[in-house]
């Protein structure tokens, strides 16, 4: 989910760093580099696609785990910045104590992370396609070489469009064939392709959340779901409670009361809607409204009792799409932690799992 946000962050710094070597006279390439994570083994705290930034003064951005790989791939990147030749680095996380430059980390896995520099190419040509993707927010794929004289080099499939060039007819026809396929399943991942190792990063749009209620408890709930990777927008029909103060950007605010009808909010099975007006006529009409959207997560704040008289005023069973109560059962306490119990809900439900305790899962923690 953060992979769409992040990659549109990275990529957007590094047009920035552009414009700054363009005035300076200075190559792009000088100002950073970039690490993707390509493929994971075992217990890893990040997936493939993950990046990380690093610019000359050491500055980072984004992460490829969960802190105890950054600081050497940060200095692997100042020294690529002085040699100018993309890195192919492998880590392995087990408990040897001289496996990772005399740290024993002791999680097991293992991860691969390719290391370019973020040079004029790459951000006049792959990243500029990139963001242009993202801007149409729909599935698309970016297929990056990481071995041979062409490693670095990019091609972004986007709306069945190939553009970029490898400099290999075949292997970009390849790539373009898996690419089409993963984009599909959803799935990053390295693949042997025409005799090359290419990445093939999946990017899609992240799912969306509509919290229907802006009063003090949609504070915590909209602000812990933009951090986790939802594009939120609060509706609501008092003006006084739809401020940038209470919603900081990029929240979206909608004044609209449920008679208004849905216009404008385009639900998909991307979305997730929360109910949480703390009326109970204005829940009652925005569920009305709600059922019949093709939502993947419908939540309602308060008890099952209400819950089950708005169904019996709507004359209507409930379908699976309804969480109600909505959230875990954390034993909650309070708006910031009722916010918690509903971003996890919706986490699981996001990725199809059931939740429960790591502790109690066999295998990597990303394993379906």
């Amino acid at each position: 989910m953060k992979h769409w946000a992040e990659t549109a962050a990275i990529l957007d710094r590094l047009s920035e760093l552009s414009v700054r070597g363009h005035h300076e006279m200075v190559s792009p390439g000088r100002h950073a580099v970039l690490a993707t994570v390509l493929r994971i083994s075992g217990s890893a705290y990040r997936r493939p696609g993950a990046k990380l930034l690093v610019e000359e003064d050491g500055i980072t951005q984004g992460g490829v785990s969960g802190g105890c790989l950054e600081m050497d791939v940060r200095a692997v990147g100042l020294e690529i910045l002085a040699e100018g030749a993309p890195r192919l680095l492998h880590y392995e996380t087990g408990s040897d104590e001289e496996t990772l430059w005399g740290l024993g980390l002791g999680c097991e896995g293992a991860v691969d992370v390719f290391v370019q520099p973020a040079g004029a190419e790459l951000v006049s040509g792959a990243a500029a396609r990139i963001l242009e993707a993202i801007a149409a927010a729909a599935p698309f794929a970016v297929c990056t070489v990481v071995d041979g004289d062409a490693a670095g080099r990019s091609l972004v499939l986007a709306a069945g469009k190939l553009s970029g060039a490898t400099g290999a007819p075949e292997l970009d026809r390849a790539a373009a064939e898996r690419a089409a396929q993963l984009v599909e399943s959803g799935e990053s991942r390295l693949d042997q392709l025409a005799g090359r190792s290419v990445f093939i990063d999946v990017l899609r749009p992240p799912p969306a959340l509509v919290v229907f209620g802006a009063g003090d408890d949609a504070r915590p709930l909209a602000a812990l779901a933009a951090q986790a990777g939802f594009e939120v927008t609060v509706v609501d029909h008092r003006r006084a409670f739809l401020t940038p103060e209470r919603f900081p950007p990029p929240a979206r605010l909608l004044l609209r009361r449920a008679e208004d009808g849905l216009d404008g909010l385009a639900f998909s099975r991307r979305h997730f809607a929360v109910v949480q007006t703390h009326a109970l006529q204005h829940d009652r009409d925005w569920l009305r409204a709600l059922l019949a959207q093709p939502l993947a997560y419908l939540g309602l704040l308060g008890p099952r009792a209400r819950k089950d008289q708005i169904l019996r005023q709507l004359g209507t069973g409930e379908p699976d799409k309804l969480f109600a109560p909505v959230g875990l059962d954390l034993a909650a306490d309070g708006p910031e932690q009722v916010a918690v119990s509903i971003v996890a809900e919706m986490l699981a439900v996001n990725a199809g799992r059931e939740p429960g305790h790591l502790r109690a899962k066999q295998g990597g923690i990303h394993e379906g």
